[in-house]
């Protein structure tokens, strides 16, 4: 039984979310208090964590910077419409997603499956071992990444962007194929898969030579560049 800790302020809305995810298999965990709910996101296993953006005292996005410090739990965010830039910075503290309010409740339970069945599905490839490229190397069973001898964190949906964009090394990945992978339909505006190639491109650095690791292929998607020798070790 897959663990949600709903992290909001908003008595009614946590009802109606608990009652949801409770009739769906779900165990729920409710924290309406923010720093409540940041001490149970670190301290206690959760799967998910939905978080609500704007709280009194200590606001989400905060929240979301504090506990990305010290745990990697998946966190989907939930935002007032129109609140575009508090959804980009959003990803770029390490949310694996977001939905804004008003939302329809199969599209939450949509998310939150395609989540959990990334990380799931990663686990089932444990067996065909790590996939080396250049000097980065990823191992999808374990779910880790290294840069020649230094481990680099990611988000679930970081990880599997890049995971994406290594199988295809050297082909171009089209955004609204990168979206697919993360179980969402890509709008006109959407800039989520955008988001997360930032987060790869600063978090990875650059290859010893200089050049770019990921490039963008203008309307058309993304690239990971292919060194020589691409191989599973």
């Amino acid at each position: 039984m897959a663990s949600v800790l709903i992290i909001d302020d908003d008595r009614d809305f946590c009802s109606m979310l608990s009652k949801l995810l409770t009739q769906e298999g779900y165990r729920v965990v409710v924290c309406r208090d923010p720093k409540q709910g940041l001490e149970a996101a670190v301290s206690e296993p959760h799967d998910i964590v939905l978080l609500d953006i704007m709280m009194p005292d200590l606001d989400g996005l905060e929240l979301l910077r504090r506990l990305r410090a010290k745990s990697n739990v998946h966190v989907i965010m939930l935002t007032a419409k129109g609140e575009e830039m508090d959804r980009v910075v959003g990803l770029e503290l390490g949310a694996d997603d977001y939905l804004g309010k008003p939302f329809h409740p199969r599209e939450l339970i949509a998310r939150i499956r395609a989540v959990l069945r990334r990380t799931s599905k990663s686990a089932e490839t444990k067996d065909e071992g790590p996939l080396r490229i250049g000097d980065l190397q990823l191992d999808s069973g374990a779910r880790t990444v290294k840069v020649g001898d230094s481990a680099v964190t990611l988000t679930s949906a970081e990880f599997d962007v890049l995971f994406a964009l290594l199988q295809e090394a050297g082909r171009i990945v089209s955004r609204e194929k990168l979206a697919a992978v993360l179980g969402r339909n890509l709008g006109v505006f959407d800039r989520t898969i955008d988001m997360h190639v930032s987060n790869l491109r600063r978090k990875l650095g650059l290859p010893s030579d200089g050049s770019e690791r990921i490039r963008t292929i203008r309307n058309a998607g993304y690239l990971y560049a292919k060194p020589k020798h691409t191989n599973r070790v």
